[in-house]
Formats: structure tokens, C-alpha cells, sequence
């Protein structure tokens, strides 16, 4: 079952290919600040390094906006560094490239295949508090856009430091957002 929003990420620990180097990441390391799991079935395929590009094409962004990604695989540390030396589109990956051999995370966010040994392409955005705020799971041959992904991650950000507004389909950074009341109710 896919981890819900508003629940806290469990325990982990993994090795990731980051800056041309392995180190080492647990959850105790995404706490106190906004992260993006960033879910792929695996390196050296197709659908994959097209998203996990995009991603990258948007890093700088969303770490102006204090936010770091995670992407992950059940693929090694090692495969990850493989793929990132073999492809134009990996080797421009400047954020962390979890292994997850054990499955751990795609287990702890309910993602793993059964049976296959692979996550579901899925995206989980957490707060600093280390609480799951978005979700999304796509199926296989659907790819996911970075720049709907950093929209949400502003409406996030949005809400957080905003108690009792809300943001209503399509916000955008500077739209009106709601207050919700009874005086709205039937009237939106």
C-alpha cells in the first residue's frame, strides 16, 4: 500500500551516488527541510532518464526554494554512478541517486513491485518535519513533469506558512488562494 499523505517517513538507511561520490543517507538526514523521493523502476531504460533529466533541468530551482531530491531505484549505488558516467541526459544529475538493493524505501513508501524487485514511478514530497504532503504514482508509460512537480512543491510551501488558506486547482505562485469558511460553502 502506498505511504499516505500526512504520514511520517520510516526509518532508513542506503548508500547514494552523488557528485561524483558514494555517501551515505538515512531519514535522519532529510529532516529539516522540504525533499522529493523521486521513484523510477530502474537505470538503463527508457521513460526513466527522460523524467529523471527534467528533474535535473529544475534542481537549481527547487533548491533555491530549499528543497532536495532523492531520486531512487532498486538499483545499486554502483549502477547509478555506471548510468550517470554512460548517458548525456544521467550525467547532468546534480541531486542524490539512492540505491535501494534492499528495496527498503520502495517498501517504506509502498512502491515495490512484488514479484519484479522494482518501484513504481511515483513522487513523494516531504516536509521538514518529515511528513509525506504529496503523492503521486503514475503507470509505467507515463512520464512526470518537474515543472507541475515544483508548482506543487510551492503550493506546499504555500500552505505551510499560510495556516487557513489553501490553494485551488491550477495555483500558481502569486494567484489568490482560499480561506476556507461556511460563507463559502456552494458559493466557489
Amino acid at each position: 500500500m502506498v505511504a499516505n499523505v500526512n504520514t511520517e517517513i520510516k526509518p532508513f538507511n542506503t548508500t547514494a551516488f552523488h557528485n561524483g561520490k558514494f555517501v551515505d543517507i538515512s531519514d535522519a538526514d532529510v529532516k529539516g527541510k522540504w525533499s522529493i523521493f523521486f521513484f523510477y523502476p530502474a537505470d538503463f531504460t527508457f521513460v526513466c532518464p527522460t523524467e529523471l533529466g527534467d528533474l535535473a533541468d529544475h534542481y537549481e530551482e527547487l533548491q533555491k526554494m530549499g528543497v532536495e531530491v532523492y531520486s531512487v531505484s532498486t538499483d545499486t549505488h554502483f549502477t547509478h554512478k555506471a548510468w550517470h558516467d554512460a548517458s548525456e541526459t544521467i550525467a547532468k544529475i546534480k541531486y542524490f541517486m539512492l540505491g535501494d538493493r534492499n528495496a527498503t524505501l520502495a517498501t517504506n513508501f509502498g512502491v515495490l513491485r512484488e514479484g519484479e524487485g522494482s518501484a513504481d514511478r511515483a513522487t513523494f514530497l516531504v516536509d521538514p518535519q518529515g511528513i509525506i504532503q504529496s503523492v503521486e504514482v503514475t503507470a509505467e508509460g507515463i512520464g512526470r513533469e518537474a515543472a507541475d512537480l515544483v508548482r506543487k512543491v510551492k503550493a506546499a510551501q504555500y500552505v505551510a506558512s499560510h495556516p487557513g488558506e489553501v490553494c485551488p486547482a491550477k495555483w500558481k505562485e502569486g494567484d489568490k488562494t482560499l480561506a476556507p469558511s461556511l460563507e463559502l460553502v456552494g458559493k466557489i
